[in-house]
C-alpha cells in the first residue's frame, strides 16, 4: 500500500502536469512568512511529513526533496519517507543547487509568489537550466480536501502599561524614518511589526500573540490593515484610532494600486515577492529595505524593559518548582507528563497566557535531536542516570520568556566525559553573558566566547547561539542573532537575546544550557567609548551534578556562585518550604563542602 506521502506526490504531480508544470516549490512559510504558521498553511508539513520551522519541498516529476538545516537533520530523517523523499542538508546542498543539478533541461518551476520571499527566491533566479514561473494559486491548497479553517479569533488590545509607547507615538517614529528613506509608505508582511506598531495583539499563531493581517503604513504615519472585520472588535476599532483605516483582505490589491507613483518600501526578507511583481505592475517604484518596525521592536523600552524582569521573575517560581519536582519525580515520569508538568506550574503564575514554544521535552538520546517535538509515538520514559534536556518558554503580558536546562537523572555519579563536555557548554553560557564589548559589536564577533572551550576539545554545536526575543511577541526576534554567520546588526540596549551553548551526542544525549540577557550600558571607565553589556533575565540554577569543578575553573566558579546567588536571593522567598530547601542546596557554592 502507497503511503500517504507517495499519495499525496502523486496527486500534486498530475496536477502540475495539467499545469505545464514539471516540479514545484515548497517552503514552510505562509503569506505573512513567520516562522510559526496556522494549521491552514502547513503546506510542507502536509505534503512530506516534515514539521520542523524551518525547510523546503522541491517536487519534480520523478524525485522530490526535503531540506532544512542542521537544527532538523535528525528529526527529517524521522518523519519523512526515504522511499519517495531525498532528505537533504540544505547548508551542505543547497534547495537551488539540488534543483540546478536534478530537474530536467528547460522544465518550468512553479512558485508561489505569496509565500516566498524575493531572498528565497533569488538562488533560484542565479541557476539556469529550468525556468520559474509564479502560480495563481497554490497547487497543494487544490488537493489538500481537509484542509483547516483560517483563525477566526479577535485581536486584543496590548495596553499601555505593557507596551510603553502608545501607537500614535510609534506610527510617527516610523513616519519619520519613511520620510528619510524618502518613501512614501512601507509594506508590513510581519504579524509580529503590525501587532508591535499597533499595540494589539491576538491568537492566529499558537504561541505567538498575534493576528494575520497585512498593512500599509505611510508617510503621514496613517496605515492601512488589510484584516477580517470580524477580529477587530469595538474596543479595538476605538483603540486603533480614526489614522488606522481597515479593509478586508481581499482589498489588499485594491489598496497597493492606489500608491501608483510612490516609493515604496518592501523588506525583500520579510515581504512576499508578489509584493514587488504587484506595486511594479501598478507603477510604483519600490524600494528594498528592512522592515522599518524590526530595530525599534527588538530595542526594548523601560516599560518593557521592567515587565521582562517581572515577567523572568514569575517564570523563574515556575521553573524552579519544576526543577524541584523533576529532583524527586524524573524516574517516575515520562517527557511529555513533564513538560505537562513545567506547563501545569506556570499556569499557576500570574498573568501566564500560553507557552511561547511546544516545549523541546527530551531524554536520552531524543535530546540530542535539536529541535526535538515530543509526540505519543516518540515518547519516552525517563530512566535512571541518563540526560534529560528541557526546553521551554512562557508568554506573559509583560513578556516572553525561554529557557533551556539539562538534568542528569541520578542516582549515580555521570561518567566523567558527560561531566567534562556540560562544563564547557556551562563555561561557554557564562563567558558570553558575562562579556562587556564596545557599542556597534556585532553578534558574531561575540559567538567565539561561547564555543571556546568547547572547541578546546574539539567538541561544537551546529545551530546559532543567541536569537532576540520579543516583548509578548515572536520568541524568536530579528534584527540582531548571536552566531558563527555574519550579522550586520549591531546589538542594541534594550534587545533581548538567548545565550544558548550546547553540545549533542547522536544517538545518546544533548546538552544546551539557555538563558535570556538583556543588552544594558555598561558602567563607564577611563574610556571614552562607549560600551555594553549583558543582564541576566532567567532565574534558573544548573544542575550542579553535571559540573566538573577542575574544568570550571576558579573564575567561573565564582560567576556560577554569584549567578545562583542571585536566584536563591530573588525566588527563594517565593517557594513552598520544601522547594525552598531544595533551591538552597541547588544554589549553594560549587565548592562548598
Amino acid at each position: 500500500m502507497a503511503s500517504s506521502s507517495m499519495t499525496r506526490l502523486t496527486a500534486l504531480r498530475a496536477l502540475l502536469r495539467q499545469n505545464g508544470l514539471d516540479g514545484l516549490i515548497v517552503p514552510h512559510g505562509d503569506e505573512f512568512l513567520g516562522e510559526y504558521t496556522p494549521a491552514c498553511a502547513e503546506r510542507l508539513a502536509w505534503i512530506s511529513g516534515f514539521t520542523g520551522s524551518a525547510g523546503t519541498a522541491i517536487i519534480l516529476a520523478d524525485k522530490a526533496a526535503v531540506f532544512s538545516d542542521g537544527r532538523y537533520i535528525t528529526q527529517m530523517d524521522q518523519q519523512v519517507d526515504a522511499t519517495c523523499w531525498d532528505r537533504v542538508h540544505g547548508g551542505q546542498i543547497p534547495p537551488a543547487t539540488w534543483l540546478g543539478n536534478n530537474a530536467s533541461p528547460g522544465a518550468t518551476i512553479g512558485y508561489d509568489p505569496r509565500i516566498m520571499s524575493q531572498a528565497e527566491l533569488s538562488p533560484y533566479l542565479q541557476q539556469t537550466g529550468f525556468s520559474l514561473s509564479p502560480t495563481p494559486h497554490n497547487p497543494v491548497d487544490a488537493i489538500w480536501a481537509d484542509r483547516p479553517a483560517l483563525p477566526g479569533g479577535p485581536a486584543f488590545i496590548h495596553p499601555l502599561c505593557h507596551a510603553g509607547e502608545s501607537a500614535a507615538s510609534k506610527r510617527t517614529r516610523i513616519a519619520h524614518d519613511l520620510r528619510a528613506l524618502g518613501q512614501d509608505a512601507a509594506v508590513l508582511s510581519d504579524s509580529a511589526s503590525i501587532a508591535w506598531l499597533l499595540n494589539i495583539r491576538g491568537t492566529d499563531i499558537p504561541c505567538t500573540p498575534v493576528v494575520l493581517a497585512f498593512a500599509i503604513i505611510h508617510a503621514d504615519a496613517s496605515v492601512d490593515l488589510m484584516i477580517q472585520p470580524d477580529k477587530i472588535p469595538a474596543d479595538v476599532r476605538a483603540w486603533l484610532g480614526t489614522d488606522v483605516r481597515l479593509h478586508a483582505p481581499d482589498a489588499l490589491e485594491t489598496v497597493l494600486a492606489t500608491l501608483s507613483g510612490r516609493t515604496v518600501g518592501v523588506d525583500p526578507a520579510s515581504n512576499a515577492v508578489w509584493f514587488m511583481q504587484t506595486l511594479g505592475q501598478h507603477n510604483a517604484t519600490v524600494a528594498q529595505t528592512p522592515d522599518p518596525c524590526v530595530l525599534p521592536k527588538a530595542c526594548k523600552n523601560p516599560v518593557e524593559q521592567q515587565g521582562m524582569r517581572a515577567a523572568h521573575l514569575r517564570d523563574g517560581v515556575a521553573l524552579c518548582r519544576f526543577l524541584h519536582w523533576m529532583d524527586t519525580h524524573a524516574t517516575t515520569t515520562t517527557e511529555l507528563d513533564a513538560a505537562e508538568q513545567l506547563t501545569a506550574f506556570r499556569r499557576e503564575a500570574e498573568g501566564y497566557v500560553e507557552d511561547s514554544f511546544p516545549a523541546i521535552s527530551g531524554t536520552g538520546p531524543n535530546g540530542a535531536v535539536i529541535h526535538y517535538r515530543v509526540t505519543e509515538q516518540s515518547n519516552r520514559t525517563i530512566s535512571p542516570d541518563e540526560v534529560y534536556l528541557i526546553d521551554s518558554g512562557g508568554q506573559y503580558p509583560d513578556g516572553t520568556t525561554d529557557v533551556t536546562r539539562t538534568l542528569w537523572t541520578g542516582p549515580n555519579i555521570p561518567p566523567a566525559a558527560l561531566r567534562a563536555a556540560f562544563t564547557r557548554v556551562l563555561k561557554g553560557n557564562l563567558r558570553l553573558g558575562h562579556a562587556r564589548f564596545p557599542a556597534g559589536t556585532k553578534g558574531h564577533a561575540l559567538d567565539a566566547l561561547a564555543r571556546y572551550d568547547l572547541w578546546q576539545a574539539g567538541l561544537d554545536f551546529d545551530h546559532g547561539t543567541g536569537h532576540g526575543v520579543g516583548s509578548f511577541l515572536s520568541v524568536h526576534e530579528g534584527p540582531a542573532r548571536i552566531s558563527k554567520a555574519v550579522s550586520t546588526i549591531a546589538l542594541q540596549a534594550g534587545m533581548v537575546m538567548s545565550n544558548e551553548p550546547g553540545f549533542y551526542q547522536p544517538g545518546a544525549y544533548g546538552i544546551r544550557l539557555e538563558t535570556l540577557v538583556m543588552v544594558r550600558p555598561a558602567p563607564q571607565a577611563d574610556s571614552t567609548r562607549v560600551f555594553l553589556e549583558f543582564e541576566t533575565l532567567t532565574l534558573a540554577p544548573f544542575d550542579r551534578r553535571l559540573i566538573d569543578p577542575a574544568i570550571l575553573g576558579e573564575a567561573d566558579t565564582a560567576l556560577l556562585d554569584g549567578y545562583h546567588a542571585e536566584i536563591l536571593h530573588r525566588i527563594g522567598p517565593h517557594l513552598p518550604a520544601d522547594a525552598q530547601k531544595w533551591l538552597q542546596t541547588a544554589c549553594a557554592p560549587l565548592n562548598k563542602a
